[in-house]
């Protein structure tokens, strides 16, 4: 009876064998990053200040008094923030890491059920499995765990940020908002977003929420005016180990100030420029304009200030899964090897050729996000240059390909120009494998 039920009754298409095939390697991923890395020992513990600020608040200490002169992790969340998380000093630090943990796994779970959402992606694609296995494969989410650190439950809260601005829910936007600003400001480049869009109501709720908690726990904490003085200029300020960012790294290869300056300059230049064609062309295209735009902000915000970590790459999913919309501009290779770049969890270190080894670990990081910049603005920058040069920029700058039929004729397309059934779209069947079977 039970070696019969193994055998399907009918046929199945690729796409359900594949959905079949994925879901035990998605589900054992997710629980060996959490259950073996998110418990096990590291060498890193950036939840160890984390529960030593919220144990010291409880017990009214000074909470901003840390050694900056030291390598190890540090406490930088501002007081607003250090009254949310106090909590976690209520119970011993191995139970309270591991419900950290927890938390942290589950806001990765819905984060990745609500991007399926966001996208039409249904379970029965074997998208929605293989994205599973992306996101605890990577190293964002490994060493999210692994560390016990809050990227987890501020990717959930970034898609669902999203998905407010995109259903024009301002207030509760702004809400969602307000809460990660108020613990970690990472998320706060994503208001250029509702800016744009002149969804105003937003910005009550997503400056007055931190304003609040700020208002709340200043009298609460010992040494307030320690968090001004010496952890905020630290935070503001660049450090050569741990750093992703264009200036970390030229300052660990002891690099000319006018040479950083220079590409932190180029790189700022090309994002300005995607920001404006994504903002001209597309906040029409919802969907498209506030996940491309997240994603071209938050690495910017990553690559060209002060400080960027490998681990912040996880709030770029939402980015990623743009691939599934018809005219993404990560249909390519060279943005899935920027990808590569910085999402492997593999370790590029060599014995033999140490320094070539300590190169391509140190630095694949930062070629990875400029790479990605580089790429949506050389897209980008290719559609329009087209458009203009064919004379329908009034009509956007989307490639006639990618266009319906009668819409390419009407924009004026070339008799060679192939029309859109034949060209940039897939079969059904690879298509509900790309972009998952829609619900």
């Amino acid at each position: 009876m039970f070696l019969s039920q193994l055998e399907p009754r009918t046929a199945r298409t690729t796409s359900e064998v594949l959905n079949f095939a994925l879901w035990p390697f998605a589900v054992l991923t997710a629980l060996r990053t959490v259950l073996v890395k998110g418990t096990n020992f590291n060498i890193t513990d950036d939840f160890a200040p984390v529960y030593k600020a919220s144990l010291a608040f409880l017990n009214g200490r000074a909470i901003y008094n840390e050694n900056f002169d030291l390598v190890d992790p540090h406490y930088l969340y501002p007081p607003s923030g250090t009254l949310m998380i106090a909590p976690l000093a209520l119970i011993d630090p191995e139970k309270s890491k591991w419900c950290f943990v927890a938390l942290n796994a589950v806001a990765i779970v819905l984060a990745w059920y609500l991007l399926l959402r966001l996208f039409k992606v249904a379970l029965k694609s074997p998208a929605a499995p293989g994205l599973l296995v992306l996101m605890f494969s990577s190293e964002t989410v490994i060493n999210t765990l692994a560390f016990g650190n809050v990227n987890g439950c501020l990717l959930a809260a970034e898609v669902i940020f999203l998905a407010l601005v995109l259903r024009r829910r301002d207030l509760w936007a702004g809400v969602v908002m307000g809460l990660t600003i108020a613990v970690k400001p990472t998320l706060a480049p994503l208001l250029l977003i509702p800016l744009l869009r002149g969804q105003w109501k937003v910005f009550i709720t997503a400056l007055g929420v931190p304003a609040v908690l700020m208002a709340a726990a200043w009298p609460l904490i010992k040494d307030p005016m320690d968090f001004v003085h010496r952890t905020f200029p630290y935070f503001m300020g660049s450090r050569d180990y741990f750093n992703s960012a264009i200036v970390g790294n030229a300052a660990y290869y002891g690099l000319p100030v006018w040479l950083t300056w220079s590409m932190r300059l180029v790189m700022g230049a090309l994002v300005l420029i995607s920001l404006w064609l994504l903002y001209r062309y597309y906040r029409n295209d919802e969907l498209f304009f506030v996940t491309t735009m997240s994603g071209v902000l938050l690495i910017a915000s990553w690559l060209l200030p002060s400080l960027g970590q490998q681990y912040y790459s996880m709030l770029v999913f939402p980015f990623l899964m743009s691939v599934a919309l018809r005219n993404s501009v990560l249909r390519n290779w060279p943005a899935w090897l920027a990808i590569f770049g910085f999402m492997t969890y593999d370790k590029w270190l060599l014995d033999h050729w140490q320094s070539t080894g300590r190169a391509l670990e140190y630095l694949r990081v930062t070629f990875g996000w400029g790479l990605l910049l580089v790429v949506v603005f050389c897209v980008l920058g290719d559609r329009y240059l087209a458009a203009r040069r064919e004379g329908r920029l009034d009509s956007g700058i989307d490639p006639a390909f990618l266009l319906p039929a009668d819409q390419a004729s009407a924009v004026g397309a070339g008799p060679d120009t192939p029309p859109a059934s034949a060209v940039g779209t897939a079969p059904k069947e690879q298509v509900s494998i790309m972009e998952g079977a829609r619900a």
